[in-house]
């Protein structure tokens, strides 16, 4: 069973679910409704937010912004999702 591993400098919200062998790098925000995948790696200054679930074995390089309100004009509020299969990578 792989430890999960937290930046000092990351924030985690007590609520994120985390599982093993995750890895938060620096200065990473992760938000309260937020599922990481065993062995996924979220990389320095990324922002994980909003209903979010991101499968195991994903990497999240720096400066992603991943689950917060869409870009969309058309959006009127409302809640929405994101699902990341396993083994994806974002840059």
């Amino acid at each position: 069973m792989a430890p999960v591993e937290i930046h000092p400098t990351a924030v985690v919200a007590e609520s994120a679910l985390l599982e093993e062998g995750v890895t938060i790098g620096p200065y990473s925000v992760i938000g309260p409704h937020v599922v990481l995948g065993r062995g996924t790696r979220v990389m320095a200054h990324v922002v994980v937010d909003g209903h979010t679930r991101v499968g195991p074995g994903c990497e999240i390089f720096p400066f992603a912004s991943i689950g917060q309100r869409t870009q969309d004009l058309k959006y009127r509020g409302g809640t929405t999702y994101v699902e990341v299969g396993a083994g994806t990578t974002i840059r």
